[in-house]
Protein backbone atom coordinates (compact mmCIF):
# COMPACT_ATOMS: atom_id res chain seq x y z
CA UNK A 1 0.00 0.00 0.00
CA UNK A 2 1.14 3.42 -0.98
CA UNK A 3 0.36 6.41 0.99
CA UNK A 4 0.89 10.27 0.35
CA UNK A 5 0.95 12.57 3.10
CA UNK A 6 0.39 16.08 2.04
CA UNK A 7 1.83 18.43 4.26
CA UNK A 8 5.13 18.49 6.49
CA UNK A 9 4.64 20.11 9.68
CA UNK A 10 4.36 18.85 13.24
CA UNK A 11 1.12 16.54 12.29
CA UNK A 12 2.24 15.77 9.01
CA UNK A 13 5.98 14.57 9.17
CA UNK A 14 5.12 12.76 12.52
CA UNK A 15 2.34 11.06 10.76
CA UNK A 16 4.69 10.19 7.81
CA UNK A 17 7.62 9.24 9.39
CA UNK A 18 5.54 6.98 11.79
CA UNK A 19 3.29 5.01 9.61
CA UNK A 20 6.52 4.57 7.50
CA UNK A 21 8.04 3.10 10.27
CA UNK A 22 4.88 0.43 10.87
CA UNK A 23 6.37 -0.63 7.36
CA UNK A 24 4.69 1.22 4.64
CA UNK A 25 5.58 3.10 1.83
CA UNK A 26 5.30 7.19 2.87
CA UNK A 27 5.77 9.98 0.55
CA UNK A 28 5.57 13.45 2.23
CA UNK A 29 4.31 15.91 -0.14
CA UNK A 30 5.11 19.65 0.67
CA UNK A 31 4.47 22.73 -2.27
CA UNK A 32 7.52 24.64 -0.08
CA UNK A 33 9.97 23.20 -2.12
CA UNK A 34 12.60 24.47 0.58
CA UNK A 35 11.77 22.86 3.15
CA UNK A 36 11.80 19.50 0.99
CA UNK A 37 15.21 20.10 -0.19
CA UNK A 38 15.44 20.48 4.14
CA UNK A 39 14.10 16.98 4.25
CA UNK A 40 16.18 15.24 1.67
CA UNK A 41 19.46 16.52 2.78
CA UNK A 42 18.81 14.95 6.20
CA UNK A 43 17.29 18.15 8.11
CA UNK A 44 14.31 18.58 10.60
CA UNK A 45 12.65 21.96 10.03
CA UNK A 46 10.79 21.43 13.49
CA UNK A 47 12.10 19.67 16.53
CA UNK A 48 10.20 16.69 18.08
CA UNK A 49 12.20 14.51 20.12
CA UNK A 50 12.93 11.31 18.46
CA UNK A 51 11.61 12.80 15.42
CA UNK A 52 15.38 13.19 13.29
CA UNK A 53 16.31 9.34 14.26
CA UNK A 54 13.13 8.13 12.90
CA UNK A 55 13.23 10.24 9.78
CA UNK A 56 16.73 8.91 9.33
CA UNK A 57 15.91 5.33 9.42
CA UNK A 58 12.96 5.43 7.35
CA UNK A 59 14.56 7.07 4.36
CA UNK A 60 17.36 4.99 4.65
CA UNK A 61 15.45 2.03 4.73
CA UNK A 62 13.25 3.16 1.79
CA UNK A 63 9.73 3.24 3.27
CA UNK A 64 9.96 7.61 3.33
CA UNK A 65 10.47 9.84 0.94
CA UNK A 66 9.62 13.51 0.44
CA UNK A 67 8.70 15.27 -2.90
CA UNK A 68 7.04 18.73 -4.14
CA UNK A 69 5.54 16.50 -7.34
CA UNK A 70 2.10 16.32 -5.39
CA UNK A 71 0.61 15.00 -8.93
CA UNK A 72 2.81 11.97 -9.01
CA UNK A 73 1.93 11.33 -5.23
CA UNK A 74 -1.63 11.27 -5.54
CA UNK A 75 -1.88 8.79 -8.76
CA UNK A 76 0.88 6.20 -7.30
CA UNK A 77 -1.09 6.53 -3.92
CA UNK A 78 -4.22 4.55 -2.86
CA UNK A 79 -4.46 6.39 0.40
CA UNK A 80 -3.84 10.64 0.73
CA UNK A 81 -3.82 12.32 3.79
CA UNK A 82 -4.25 15.79 4.39
CA UNK A 83 -2.47 17.40 6.87
CA UNK A 84 -1.97 21.11 5.94
CA UNK A 85 -2.53 24.05 7.74
CA UNK A 86 -5.79 25.19 9.26
CA UNK A 87 -4.62 28.79 10.80
CA UNK A 88 -7.58 31.14 12.62
CA UNK A 89 -9.27 34.14 10.89
CA UNK A 90 -9.83 37.34 12.77
CA UNK A 91 -12.95 36.24 13.90
CA UNK A 92 -11.85 32.86 14.92
CA UNK A 93 -13.13 30.21 12.50
CA UNK A 94 -11.00 28.25 10.77
CA UNK A 95 -9.69 29.17 7.80
CA UNK A 96 -9.75 26.33 5.27
CA UNK A 97 -8.14 27.65 2.31
CA UNK A 98 -4.84 25.53 2.12
CA UNK A 99 -7.46 22.51 2.75
CA UNK A 100 -9.37 23.70 0.18
CA UNK A 101 -6.53 23.67 -2.56
CA UNK A 102 -5.17 20.53 -1.80
CA UNK A 103 -8.49 19.14 -2.03
CA UNK A 104 -9.20 20.88 -5.69
CA UNK A 105 -5.32 19.25 -6.51
CA UNK A 106 -6.46 15.75 -5.51
CA UNK A 107 -9.79 16.46 -7.75
CA UNK A 108 -7.81 17.37 -10.68
CA UNK A 109 -5.30 14.48 -10.07
CA UNK A 110 -7.25 11.36 -9.12
CA UNK A 111 -7.23 8.77 -11.75
CA UNK A 112 -8.63 5.72 -9.53
CA UNK A 113 -10.01 4.66 -6.11
CA UNK A 114 -8.30 6.74 -3.52
CA UNK A 115 -8.97 6.98 -0.16
CA UNK A 116 -8.99 10.65 0.97
CA UNK A 117 -8.02 10.93 5.20
CA UNK A 118 -8.48 14.57 6.35
CA UNK A 119 -5.83 14.58 9.69
CA UNK A 120 -6.06 18.49 9.75
CA UNK A 121 -8.73 19.64 12.71
CA UNK A 122 -11.62 21.16 10.73
CA UNK A 123 -14.76 22.30 11.61
CA UNK A 124 -17.97 19.86 11.73
CA UNK A 125 -18.69 19.57 8.11
CA UNK A 126 -15.71 20.10 6.50
CA UNK A 127 -15.37 16.15 5.47
CA UNK A 128 -18.30 16.46 2.98
CA UNK A 129 -16.71 19.99 1.95
CA UNK A 130 -13.77 18.56 0.97
CA UNK A 131 -15.63 15.31 -0.76
CA UNK A 132 -17.96 18.08 -3.08
CA UNK A 133 -14.64 19.82 -3.99
CA UNK A 134 -12.60 16.79 -5.07
CA UNK A 135 -15.93 15.76 -7.10
CA UNK A 136 -16.71 19.26 -8.64
CA UNK A 137 -13.00 20.02 -9.31
CA UNK A 138 -12.32 16.47 -11.21
CA UNK A 139 -15.63 16.92 -13.38
CA UNK A 140 -14.57 20.85 -14.37
CA UNK A 141 -11.22 19.27 -15.60
CA UNK A 142 -12.36 16.13 -17.04
CA UNK A 143 -15.81 16.50 -18.63
CA UNK A 144 -16.67 18.10 -21.79
CA UNK A 145 -19.42 20.93 -20.67
CA UNK A 146 -22.13 18.77 -23.12
CA UNK A 147 -21.24 15.54 -21.57
CA UNK A 148 -22.88 16.52 -18.10
CA UNK A 149 -26.15 15.25 -18.65
CA UNK A 150 -24.91 11.97 -18.90
CA UNK A 151 -23.43 11.66 -15.44
CA UNK A 152 -25.23 11.42 -12.03
CA UNK A 153 -24.41 10.69 -8.42
CA UNK A 154 -24.24 7.29 -6.80
CA UNK A 155 -27.55 6.28 -5.55
CA UNK A 156 -25.63 5.16 -2.19
CA UNK A 157 -23.94 8.43 -1.58
CA UNK A 158 -22.80 7.15 1.99
CA UNK A 159 -20.28 4.56 0.07
CA UNK A 160 -18.20 6.76 -1.55
CA UNK A 161 -17.83 9.89 -3.69
CA UNK A 162 -17.66 7.68 -7.07
CA UNK A 163 -19.82 9.19 -9.70
CA UNK A 164 -21.35 6.52 -12.36
CA UNK A 165 -22.19 7.20 -15.32
CA UNK A 166 -25.99 7.19 -16.37
CA UNK A 167 -27.11 4.12 -18.09
CA UNK A 168 -28.81 5.41 -20.71
CA UNK A 169 -25.74 7.69 -21.86
CA UNK A 170 -23.95 5.33 -23.68
CA UNK A 171 -21.01 6.33 -23.17
CA UNK A 172 -20.24 2.97 -20.18
CA UNK A 173 -16.53 1.92 -20.83
CA UNK A 174 -15.20 4.81 -23.52
CA UNK A 175 -15.50 7.43 -20.73
CA UNK A 176 -14.36 4.90 -17.78
CA UNK A 177 -11.23 7.23 -17.13
CA UNK A 178 -13.25 10.17 -16.36
CA UNK A 179 -15.40 8.17 -12.85
CA UNK A 180 -13.89 9.33 -9.28
CA UNK A 181 -14.21 6.58 -7.10
CA UNK A 182 -12.47 7.76 -3.81
CA UNK A 183 -13.55 7.79 -0.19
CA UNK A 184 -13.23 10.32 2.51
CA UNK A 185 -12.71 9.50 6.15
CA UNK A 186 -12.10 12.00 9.17
CA UNK A 187 -9.32 10.97 11.09
CA UNK A 188 -8.46 13.62 13.91
CA UNK A 189 -4.71 13.64 15.20
CA UNK A 190 -3.96 13.79 19.19
CA UNK A 191 -0.58 14.64 19.26
CA UNK A 192 1.14 16.69 21.79
CA UNK A 193 4.14 18.45 20.84
CA UNK A 194 7.42 17.54 22.41
CA UNK A 195 5.58 14.04 22.62
CA UNK A 196 4.59 13.58 19.08
CA UNK A 197 5.91 10.36 18.33
CA UNK A 198 5.70 8.57 21.47
CA UNK A 199 1.83 9.73 21.35
CA UNK A 200 1.37 8.34 17.47
CA UNK A 201 2.70 5.10 18.64
CA UNK A 202 1.15 5.01 21.46
CA UNK A 203 -2.35 6.49 21.69
CA UNK A 204 -5.31 6.96 23.86
CA UNK A 205 -7.25 5.80 21.25
CA UNK A 206 -8.14 5.89 17.06
CA UNK A 207 -10.64 8.12 16.25
CA UNK A 208 -12.00 7.07 12.49
CA UNK A 209 -15.16 8.76 10.69
CA UNK A 210 -16.15 6.78 7.63
CA UNK A 211 -18.49 5.89 5.05
CA UNK A 212 -17.86 2.60 3.02
CA UNK A 213 -16.64 -0.34 4.57
CA UNK A 214 -14.31 -0.82 2.16
CA UNK A 215 -12.45 2.46 3.33
CA UNK A 216 -12.75 1.15 7.16
CA UNK A 217 -11.33 -1.64 6.35
CA UNK A 218 -8.28 0.49 4.51
CA UNK A 219 -7.89 2.67 8.21
CA UNK A 220 -8.10 -0.73 10.11
CA UNK A 221 -5.09 -2.34 7.70
CA UNK A 222 -2.91 1.10 8.36
CA UNK A 223 -3.20 1.09 11.82
CA UNK A 224 -3.08 -2.66 12.22
CA UNK A 225 0.18 -2.31 14.59
CA UNK A 226 -1.72 -0.19 16.75
CA UNK A 227 -4.68 -2.74 16.74
CA UNK A 228 -2.44 -5.35 17.89
CA UNK A 229 -1.17 -3.09 20.94
CA UNK A 230 -5.30 -3.15 21.94
CA UNK A 231 -5.52 1.01 21.04
CA UNK A 232 -9.18 1.70 21.37
CA UNK A 233 -10.62 2.33 17.71
CA UNK A 234 -13.74 4.83 17.37
CA UNK A 235 -15.45 4.27 14.32
CA UNK A 236 -18.08 6.71 13.64
CA UNK A 237 -20.13 9.26 10.87
CA UNK A 238 -17.69 11.89 9.96
CA UNK A 239 -19.38 14.59 11.71
CA UNK A 240 -19.19 13.39 14.91
CA UNK A 241 -15.21 12.51 14.44
CA UNK A 242 -14.83 15.92 13.46
CA UNK A 243 -16.57 16.78 17.04
CA UNK A 244 -14.68 14.45 18.94
CA UNK A 245 -11.29 16.44 18.15
CA UNK A 246 -13.04 20.03 18.88
CA UNK A 247 -14.45 18.28 22.25
CA UNK A 248 -11.40 16.78 23.65
CA UNK A 249 -9.02 19.94 23.30
CA UNK A 250 -11.41 22.01 24.24
CA UNK A 251 -12.25 20.32 27.70
CA UNK A 252 -8.55 20.21 28.05
CA UNK A 253 -8.51 23.73 27.85
CA UNK A 254 -11.43 24.51 30.07
CA UNK A 255 -9.43 21.98 32.61
CA UNK A 256 -6.10 24.17 32.42
CA UNK A 257 -8.12 27.53 33.07
CA UNK A 258 -10.41 25.77 35.50
CA UNK A 259 -6.46 25.02 37.58
CA UNK A 260 -5.41 28.57 37.04
CA UNK A 261 -8.54 30.29 38.42
CA UNK A 262 -8.32 28.08 41.47
CA UNK A 263 -4.58 29.22 42.03
CA UNK A 264 -5.20 32.65 41.35
CA UNK A 265 -8.14 32.45 44.45
CA UNK A 266 -5.55 30.70 46.31
CA UNK A 267 -3.42 33.25 45.76
CA UNK A 268 -5.83 34.94 47.50
CA UNK A 269 -6.69 33.15 50.39
CA UNK A 270 -3.79 31.94 51.31
CA UNK A 271 -4.52 28.27 49.64
CA UNK A 272 -1.45 26.05 47.88
CA UNK A 273 -2.89 24.82 44.95
CA UNK A 274 -0.45 22.12 44.30
CA UNK A 275 -2.02 20.45 47.64
CA UNK A 276 -5.62 21.39 45.78
CA UNK A 277 -4.97 19.83 42.27
CA UNK A 278 -3.11 16.82 44.01
CA UNK A 279 -6.23 15.80 45.99
CA UNK A 280 -8.30 16.75 42.97
CA UNK A 281 -6.49 14.17 40.38
CA UNK A 282 -6.92 11.74 43.34
CA UNK A 283 -10.58 11.62 42.22
CA UNK A 284 -10.94 9.51 39.57
CA UNK A 285 -13.68 11.43 37.82
CA UNK A 286 -10.98 13.92 37.28
CA UNK A 287 -7.54 12.18 36.99
CA UNK A 288 -4.49 14.58 37.86
CA UNK A 289 -3.70 15.27 34.21
CA UNK A 290 -3.79 19.20 33.10
CA UNK A 291 -4.03 20.61 36.77
CA UNK A 292 -1.09 22.40 36.84
CA UNK A 293 -1.36 25.75 36.76
CA UNK A 294 0.43 28.99 34.59
CA UNK A 295 0.88 32.05 32.84
CA UNK A 296 -2.04 30.19 30.49
CA UNK A 297 -2.53 27.83 27.15
CA UNK A 298 -1.25 28.70 24.35
CA UNK A 299 0.71 26.36 20.79
CA UNK A 300 -1.26 25.60 17.88
CA UNK A 301 -3.97 23.72 19.22
CA UNK A 302 -5.85 24.90 22.44
CA UNK A 303 -6.43 28.06 21.34
CA UNK A 304 -7.16 28.16 17.68
CA UNK A 305 -9.45 24.90 18.61
CA UNK A 306 -11.57 26.70 21.61
CA UNK A 307 -11.87 30.18 19.55
CA UNK A 308 -12.99 27.72 16.34
CA UNK A 309 -15.47 25.53 18.40
CA UNK A 310 -17.24 29.46 19.82
CA UNK A 311 -17.15 30.40 16.09
CA UNK A 312 -18.97 27.03 15.17
CA UNK A 313 -21.24 27.73 18.13
CA UNK A 314 -21.92 31.37 17.13
CA UNK A 315 -22.70 30.26 13.69
CA UNK A 316 -25.39 27.92 14.93
CA UNK A 317 -26.85 31.25 16.88
CA UNK A 318 -25.81 29.14 20.51
CA UNK A 319 -24.44 31.00 23.03
CA UNK A 320 -21.52 28.76 24.44
CA UNK A 321 -20.76 30.59 27.73
CA UNK A 322 -18.29 28.27 28.57
CA UNK A 323 -15.69 28.36 26.33
CA UNK A 324 -16.24 32.06 26.08
CA UNK A 325 -15.25 32.33 29.98
CA UNK A 326 -12.40 30.34 28.67
CA UNK A 327 -11.16 32.30 26.19
CA UNK A 328 -11.58 35.27 28.08
CA UNK A 329 -10.14 33.75 31.16
CA UNK A 330 -7.05 32.51 29.26
CA UNK A 331 -6.24 36.18 27.80
CA UNK A 332 -6.16 37.85 31.02
CA UNK A 333 -4.01 34.84 32.80
CA UNK A 334 -0.98 36.84 31.14
CA UNK A 335 -2.09 40.00 32.51
CA UNK A 336 -2.54 38.65 36.01
CA UNK A 337 1.55 36.78 35.70
CA UNK A 338 2.53 40.24 35.03
CA UNK A 339 0.27 42.07 37.81
CA UNK A 340 2.36 39.88 40.73
CA UNK A 341 5.73 40.78 39.14
CA UNK A 342 4.93 44.49 39.25
CA UNK A 343 3.41 43.79 42.79
CA UNK A 344 6.77 42.78 44.24
CA UNK A 345 9.38 44.72 41.88
CA UNK A 346 6.81 48.09 42.25
CA UNK A 347 7.56 50.12 38.57
CA UNK A 348 8.53 47.75 36.10
CA UNK A 349 10.08 50.63 33.73
CA UNK A 350 14.05 49.43 33.20
CA UNK A 351 13.73 46.85 35.21
CA UNK A 352 15.38 44.14 34.06
CA UNK A 353 13.70 40.58 33.89
CA UNK A 354 15.28 37.00 33.39
CA UNK A 355 13.31 34.95 31.26
CA UNK A 356 13.61 31.22 31.28
CA UNK A 357 10.87 29.54 28.80
CA UNK A 358 9.62 31.02 25.38
CA UNK A 359 8.20 27.97 23.81
CA UNK A 360 4.59 27.34 25.16
CA UNK A 361 5.66 24.23 26.90
CA UNK A 362 8.74 21.97 27.26
CA UNK A 363 10.31 19.66 24.20
CA UNK A 364 9.46 21.67 21.46
CA UNK A 365 10.48 24.99 19.64
CA UNK A 366 6.88 25.87 18.84
CA UNK A 367 6.41 29.32 20.17
CA UNK A 368 2.66 30.23 18.90
CA UNK A 369 0.82 31.64 20.88
CA UNK A 370 3.23 30.96 23.81
CA UNK A 371 1.80 32.84 27.32
CA UNK A 372 5.54 33.25 27.64
CA UNK A 373 5.66 35.80 24.94
CA UNK A 374 2.66 37.73 25.71
CA UNK A 375 4.22 38.18 29.31
CA UNK A 376 6.77 39.22 27.50
CA UNK A 377 5.19 41.51 25.35
CA UNK A 378 3.58 43.35 28.51
CA UNK A 379 6.80 43.64 30.39
CA UNK A 380 7.99 45.53 27.13
CA UNK A 381 4.97 47.92 27.29
CA UNK A 382 5.76 48.76 30.76
CA UNK A 383 9.53 49.54 29.64
CA UNK A 384 11.44 46.45 31.22
CA UNK A 385 14.18 44.98 29.74
CA UNK A 386 14.23 41.77 29.11
CA UNK A 387 16.83 38.80 28.84
CA UNK A 388 15.46 35.68 28.27
CA UNK A 389 16.82 32.10 27.32
CA UNK A 390 15.17 28.99 25.87
CA UNK A 391 16.91 25.31 25.00
CA UNK A 392 14.97 24.94 21.89
CA UNK A 393 12.83 28.51 20.90
CA UNK A 394 15.53 30.96 20.63
CA UNK A 395 15.98 31.19 16.70
CA UNK A 396 11.89 31.33 16.23
CA UNK A 397 11.81 33.88 19.11
CA UNK A 398 14.37 36.51 17.16
CA UNK A 399 11.59 36.38 14.20
CA UNK A 400 9.09 38.00 16.93
CA UNK A 401 11.64 39.89 19.24
CA UNK A 402 15.06 40.60 17.41
CA UNK A 403 15.61 43.27 19.86
CA UNK A 404 15.35 40.92 22.98
CA UNK A 405 18.70 39.84 25.04
CA UNK A 406 19.35 36.32 24.52
CA UNK A 407 21.23 34.41 27.28
CA UNK A 408 23.61 31.40 26.07
CA UNK A 409 22.32 29.21 29.67
CA UNK A 410 20.35 30.12 32.46
CA UNK A 411 22.94 31.36 34.37
CA UNK A 412 24.25 34.23 31.40
CA UNK A 413 20.52 34.80 31.14
CA UNK A 414 20.18 35.37 35.11
CA UNK A 415 23.03 37.45 35.74
CA UNK A 416 22.73 41.15 36.79
CA UNK A 417 18.88 40.50 36.83
CA UNK A 418 16.21 42.38 39.09
CA UNK A 419 14.15 38.71 39.32
CA UNK A 420 14.53 35.55 37.35
CA UNK A 421 10.76 34.40 35.52
CA UNK A 422 10.31 31.00 34.87
CA UNK A 423 7.55 30.40 32.61
CA UNK A 424 8.18 27.44 30.90
CA UNK A 425 8.43 23.70 32.37
CA UNK A 426 11.61 22.66 30.55
CA UNK A 427 13.63 19.71 32.92
CA UNK A 428 17.05 21.73 33.11
CA UNK A 429 15.20 24.24 34.83
CA UNK A 430 13.93 21.96 37.69
CA UNK A 431 17.02 22.06 39.12
CA UNK A 432 19.17 25.64 38.68
CA UNK A 433 21.97 26.11 41.27
CA UNK A 434 20.02 28.72 42.83
CA UNK A 435 22.98 29.24 45.38
CA UNK A 436 24.47 30.54 42.12
CA UNK A 437 21.60 31.76 40.48
CA UNK A 438 21.25 33.89 43.81
CA UNK A 439 24.47 35.30 43.78
CA UNK A 440 24.04 36.72 39.94
CA UNK A 441 20.79 38.30 40.32
CA UNK A 442 20.85 41.91 41.45
CA UNK A 443 18.24 40.71 44.26
CA UNK A 444 17.06 37.10 44.99
CA UNK A 445 14.09 37.19 43.55
CA UNK A 446 12.29 34.08 41.77
CA UNK A 447 8.66 34.13 40.22
CA UNK A 448 8.12 30.36 39.52
CA UNK A 449 5.23 30.66 37.40
CA UNK A 450 5.02 26.24 36.64
CA UNK A 451 5.47 26.01 39.99
CA UNK A 452 8.73 23.31 39.40
CA UNK A 453 10.09 24.20 43.40
CA UNK A 454 8.81 23.97 46.84
CA UNK A 455 8.43 27.34 48.11
CA UNK A 456 9.92 26.80 51.70
CA UNK A 457 13.19 25.57 50.43
CA UNK A 458 13.48 28.16 47.70
CA UNK A 459 12.43 30.65 50.54
CA UNK A 460 14.87 28.67 52.99
CA UNK A 461 18.18 29.96 50.44
CA UNK A 462 16.92 33.34 51.35
CA UNK A 463 15.03 33.94 48.06
CA UNK A 464 11.92 35.58 48.05
CA UNK A 465 9.34 33.11 46.31
CA UNK A 466 6.67 33.93 44.38
CA UNK A 467 5.20 30.97 42.33
CA UNK A 468 1.37 30.25 40.99
CA UNK A 469 -1.15 29.84 44.00
CA UNK A 470 1.78 28.47 46.05
CA UNK A 471 2.72 30.19 49.35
Amino acid sequence: MRISIIGTGYVGLVTGTCLADFGLSITCVDKDKKKIALLNSGKVPIYEPNLENLISKNVSAGRLSFTSHLQQAVQQSQVIFIAVGTPSNDDGSVDLAQVEEVAREIGNYINEYKVIVNKCTVPVGTARKIKQIIKDSHFSNHIHPGDLSAYHPCPDSRSSGHYEEHPSSGLGKDRSDETIPFDIIANPEFLREGSAVYDFTHPDKIVIGYESEQAKQIMQEIYRPLYLLDTPFVFTTLETAEMIKYACNAFLATKITFINEIANLCDKLGADVYQVAKAMGMDGRISPKFLHPGPGFGGSCFPKDTRALKAMADNQKYDFKLIKAVLEANLRQSQITVDKIEKALGDLKDKTIAILGLAFKQNTDDIRESPALEVIKILLQKGSIIKCYDPMAIENTKKIFPALIYGLDEYETARDSDALVILTEWNQFRNLNLWKIKELLKKPILFDFKNLYEPFQVKELGFTYIGMGRQ
